[in-house]
């Protein structure tokens, strides 16, 4: 039986970077990964997977050049899925290559098979060719992720009705997709595939979508969405979907039919825990298979059992996790782990993208901040006009008292590279006269940030800032 100080069950963003900030504090530290290669979902089915994708579709679909060239304008006239593929598996090979050249080099153990608990600090590891190791840890840091939710009603067969980790193997391009949920991943998938010239329609029983983004920024949104022809049937449910004669037929709960090339259901994930035995270890997870802990050291009911990652629900972004992870690592080795800053960057990889951070124009009204906000067009920037973009907007939120931002909100090209101008502003206090007084490289899109501050500016008046 082999003993560590740590051991990380998952090698996706919050296990990779756990791993390696207890291996850097000089811990003997143990990853298992059940997947074939490290890097868990994040890069075989997940963030790079589907951002690599998104980049291929509007390099060679031509998007970004359309503004010129108009909408017929195609870099490659016929696009197949294996065109696709082919940029993601070199993407996926750097990926890991990356991580393992990482956990070689930080002296990180790390095993292939499925763990599951036999005790609170045993964990019994089923290797592919039938192996059985039992491990011990001081502490377990689980950053197993998650898997999408299939329910029982969706006639999944990885063909013509998919879930999100099956939709990166299709074998042709759909010329129509129903995509069933209109969160995250389902926006971003449907946004994608739409780009290639895809009929996408987008289907949710809820009425509104991204209800955490500021309402401004989801209208315009919107209004993209709609001004390429995607269908939006918000409010509306799926009632019984059957495949048929190589086509899937959707009944709405409206009596609305919908024949289509492919479904893609993104209602949803699970965190993956059904199969670590948890109550060997004390543990339970909820209905969605997500695990509680405490927000600051990232520790569950058992002391020495840390969940950091999707797996621990909202926000369940790569960036984050991360952040989990490395102060999960610090706390269980008994280091000092420092609160991270306030403010982070939510990014949603649509066309356009969407980059938020700090406090949306809803956020503010509740808490009864008087506040004026300032608004840039990115049409409104010559590097806009060289670009060809005829839409992105960026919004910034100032307090009227002290003048401080209070959150900046992009919708656009490159939405999720600029925020982070904002963000550091956000936690280093900044006030509307930073982005007054402050010099832009000329041409860039980085410019809308001037101009929405002198927006802003002009509609505060020159009054002094309290601070």
């Amino acid at each position: 039986m082999d003993q560590f100080d740590l051991i990380v069950v998952g090698s996706g963003p919050a296990g990779r970077r756990g791993a390696i900030q207890a291996a850097k504090l000089g811990k003997r530290v143990l990853v298992i990964e059940q997947g074939k290669r490290v890097g868990g979902v994040s890069v075989h089915t997940g963030t790079i997977p589907s951002k690599t994708l998104r980049e291929t579709a509007l390099n060679l679909s031509g998007w970004r050049e359309r503004g010129f060239y108009g909408r017929a304008y195609r870099v490659k006239q016929e696009i197949s899925a294996e065109d696709l593929r082919r940029r993601l598996l070199i993407t996926l090979d750097h990926e890991v290559e990356v991580l393992e050249h990482q956990f070689a080099r930080n002296r990180v153990h790390h095993i292939r098979g499925k763990a599951s608990f036999v005790d609170p600090q045993t964990m019994q590891v089923v290797k592919d060719d039938g192996e059985v190791l039992h491990v011990t840890g001081a502490s377990i840091l689980l950053a197993v992720g998650t898997k999408p939710f299939r329910p029982d009603y969706m006639p999944f067969d990885g063909k013509t009705v998919l879930d999100s980790d099956e939709l990166l193997e299709i074998e042709d391009l759909p010329r129509s997709m129903v995509v069933i949920g209109a969160g995250v991943i389902g926006i971003e998938y449907a946004t994608i595939f739409s780009s290639l010239d895809t009929q996408v329609t987008l289907i949710d029983p809820k009425t509104t979508m991204l209800d955490f983004i500021d309402k401004e920024i989801v209208e315009d949104f919107t209004y993209q969405l709609r001004d390429r022809n995607m269908k939006l049937l918000l409010g509306q449910k799926a009632e019984k979907v059957t495949r048929q004669d190589g086509k899937v037929e959707l009944l709405l709960n409206n009596g609305r039919r919908i024949v289509t090339d492919m479904v893609l259901f993104a209602a949803g994930r699970m965190g993956a825990t059904d199969t670590l035995n948890l109550a060997a270890a004390g543990l339970e997870a909820d209905n969605r298979g997500r695990l509680s802990v405490n927000p600051e050291t990232f520790a569950t009911n058992v002391p020495h059992i840390f969940a950091a990652g999707d797996v621990v629900g909202f926000p369940s972004l790569a960036s984050t996790s991360m952040e989990q992870g490395r102060i999960a690592a610090r706390v269980a080795v008994g280091a000092i782990a420092k609160e991270p800053p306030k403010y982070f960057p939510y990014g949603i990889y649509a066309v356009p993208e969407i980059s938020t951070c700090g406090l949306s124009e809803e956020e503010v009204k509740e808490r009864h901040i008087p506040y004026e906000c300032g608004i840039a067009r990115f049409r409104e920037t010559s590097r806009g006009h060289i670009m060809g973009l005829d839409t992105g907007l960026l919004k910034m939120i100032f307090s009227l008292k002290t003048r401080r931002l209070l959150g900046v909100h992009i919708v656009g090209e490159g939405a999720t590279e600029l925020v982070h101008i904002g963000q550091a502003v956000l936690n280093l206090k900044g006030t509307v006269e930073y982005f007054v007084e402050n010099t832009f490289n000329y041409p860039t899109l980085a410019e809308a940030y001037k101009i929405a501050g002198l927006d802003a500016w002009n509609r505060m008046g020159d009054i002094k800032s309290e601070i």
